[in-house]
């Protein structure tokens, strides 16, 4: 890895633990004890201490140590950067990761962490972790032999340390206060997943450290797929092992948040009759984004994806239709190869180009429309893909004409399947006056299912695509629509109203103390200390708040007086009695074992529509919402207080 070591930005009110670096960062503040510098000397490196200096900071985005005011010196190995890319590449979704990443290890005079998150705050918590007589590191991060001065447990003779090339900066080794043991790398098992190798993760994360310090770290979080404004995930551990998990986090947090976000407002919007449908692979943020644009917009509310890998590694229902250049595609019915479709009960096969033409006449003369005007090339490409799909054929309506084109080419086809015993499944309209439309196509299918007397012609679903948006919907609903599924691309996957998520990942305890950042802004001001957190409901079982308390208080109960301060009005004291209390946090991550199964992806789906469905009316509204408190108990503020006070 490197060593967390030199001369870093000290903060303000220096050995003054309630006083936080001055912005937000990548790396939190770390407690170094005492300024320390390497310098060459006779005996190779040497440390150079300039006096304490506690509450050192990094420059954000300074992981790597390549911020100009940073003198702590990286020097990564090959072995260890190439395991930590692994780490990165394989860690695929807050499901996963959560349940078999983090771990516990540990580094002599490092303080141990819990990271907390925040819906728009993140900040950290911290545990304490016993000091081992001698240095540890343990798991992936254990840098080779060689590197640094010699361990006592070392038994091979030390490798040279890298030359320096030039560039002025002297090769760095490790501090003896970091040497680590002499541990070979855990049995890394290789494993496979959708075609490429992976590291299973409870195979280095979750050994960081060896059996010794594992009971130090853990993981809870509030249940995937909630109502959220609080934090929301809170991970205890050493500094060095928690601050390496920050951007892994967030980067899985922000983005899953934001669209699960964003497809529950399409799901509050189109109403519990309306199918909902994501088709936003071809605007999504590359191909990751889109998988999990498919997937958190599923938990949000979205009933189908047009994305098939989506549906193949999760599980979605995959639902599309056919594309405007298939149909361009055709010209003539001579095209259609092959021309036979078996009849669903069996029997002689049928030339369906001619069944179809047939029916194409009685069809226009019930619309009292000219056939010669159904383009036929049109007409042979929904012949083409029924004899390809006569258990899924559906139509897509608007590449030419949708009255005197699409409409009696379709029926005629969906009615010369129903003489071989097959079922059309659907029409979509990508184009004009969707909500006119689709009126006018309900009207068609009524028409010709009350005169060819087929019932279910009727009730064919009517899908309706083209750059939807919230205001669409807003839309179709108040012209009363006969639309039965809404595709959306764009405006669901790239989240143009909120296009970024801001969670962040702050500290708040350091070895049983609770530190605060302190900012002029009171809404960036983090809640200090390790926190539990309960949501309280009303009589009519609607939630009406969330409250943080301290970890050591006693939970509070159903019917209880509490004293509570609510955010934003720290001031003022109130008092309510909740009907139902409910604890958020959940522990699924303990001493280096998953301690709680996993839930799938249909029961987060579930849990979010539930929870979705418990809000009251005025916090639920899209439109000028009533603001959901959120509030501390008495103890908690006066800790915040007292925290503000002395850093002042």
């Amino acid at each position: 890895m490197g060593t967390w070591w030199g001369q870093g930005q000290p903060t303000e009110g220096p050995g003054d633990p309630s006083r936080g670096p001055g912005g937000d960062m990548d790396i939190p503040q770390m407690d170094l004890g005492q300024d320390r510098r390497l310098t060459e000397g006779p005996g190779g490196p040497q440390e150079v201490r300039d006096g304490p200096q506690r509450n050192q900071e990094t420059p954000h985005g300074d992981l790597l140590g390549t911020g100009p005011a940073l003198r702590r010196t990286w020097s990564g190995h090959r072995r260890t950067s190439r395991l930590l890319r692994r780490i990165w590449r394989d860690w695929e979704g807050p499901q996963r990761e959560l349940g078999a990443g983090g771990g516990v290890t540990h580094t002599h005079g490092q303080p141990s962490v819990t990271l907390v998150g925040h819906w728009d705050t993140l900040q950290e918590d911290t545990a304490p972790l016993e000091s081992p007589s001698e240095g540890t590191w343990g798991g992936p991060w254990c840098p080779p032999r060689g590197w640094g001065p010699p361990c006592p447990r070392s038994a091979s003779p030390a490798r040279p340390a890298p030359q320096d090339r030039g560039s002025g900066e002297r090769p760095s080794r490790w501090p003896a206060e970091l040497c680590p043991r002499r541990r070979r790398l855990p049995a890394l098992r290789p494993a496979r997943h959708h075609g490429r190798r992976l590291l299973r993760l409870p195979g280095h994360l979750g050994r960081l450290g060896g059996d010794r310090h594992r009971r130090a770290g853990g993981l809870r979080r509030l249940w995937q797929g909630g109502i959220r404004s609080v934090p929301f995930l809170q991970v205890k551990g050493p500094l060095l092992v928690v601050q390496l998990l920050e951007t892994m986090l967030l980067c899985l947090v922000n983005y899953a948040s934001l669209v699960a976000t964003n497809a529950a407002r399409f799901r509050l919007l189109a109403g519990p009759d309306v199918k909902l449908m994501e088709m936003g692979l071809r605007r999504a943020q590359g191909p990751d984004g889109a998988l999990s644009a498919s997937k958190y917009s599923y938990i949000g509310g979205f009933d189908f994806t047009s994305n098939i890998l989506a549906g193949k590694l999760y599980g979605i229902p995959v639902r599309g239709t056919i594309a405007h250049s298939f149909i361009v595609s055709f010209t003539s019915l001579e095209e259609v190869k092959p021309r036979e479709l078996l009849p669903l009960a069996g029997g002689e096969p049928v030339d369906l180009p001619a069944l179809a033409e047939s029916w194409l006449g009685q069809v226009c003369e019930v619309l009292q429309t000219s056939p010669e005007k159904a383009n036929r090339g049109e007409l042979a490409a929904f012949v083409s893909y029924a004899i390809s799909f006569p258990r899924d054929f559906q139509g897509l309506l608007d590449t030419y004409c949708v009255r005197r084109s699409g409409l009696p080419n379709f029926c005629a086809v969906a009615l010369a399947l129903h003489q071989l015993g097959y079922r059309a499944i659907g029409v979509r309209l990508d184009s004009g006056d969707l909500a006119h439309q689709a009126k006018e196509t309900r009207r068609v299918l009524r028409a010709c299912g009350a005169h060819f007397q087929v019932p279910w012609f009727e009730t064919i679903p009517i899908a309706v695509s083209n750059d939807i948006s919230e205001q669409s919907l807003e839309e179709f609903s108040r012209e009363g629509s006969e639309i039965d599924v809404v595709g959306v691309g764009t405006n669901l996957v790239t989240c143009p109203l909120q296009p970024s998520l801001g969670c962040v990942y702050k500290l708040v305890e350091v070895n049983g103390s609770p530190c605060l950042k302190v900012t002029e802004d009171e809404e960036k001001m983090t809640i200090p200390g390790t926190k539990m957190i309960y949501r309280l409901y009303d009589p009519a079982g609607h939630p009406f708040m969330d409250l943080m308390a301290l970890e050591e208080e006693p939970s509070p109960s159903a019917g209880q007086e509490l004293e509570i301060r609510v955010l934003g009005q720290l001031g003022e004291t109130s008092k309510v009695v909740p009907t139902t209390v409910e604890p958020l946090h959940r522990t699924y991550f303990r001493d280096g074992q998953v301690c709680e199964p996993l839930p799938s992806l249909p029961e987060v789906r579930n849990h979010a529509q539930v929870s979705l469905s418990l809000l009251s009316p005025a916090h639920r509204r899209l439109h000028e919402p009533q603001p959901y408190p959120v509030a501390v108990t008495e103890r908690l503020h006066c800790l915040l207080a007292d925290l503000r006070q002395a850093s002042q």
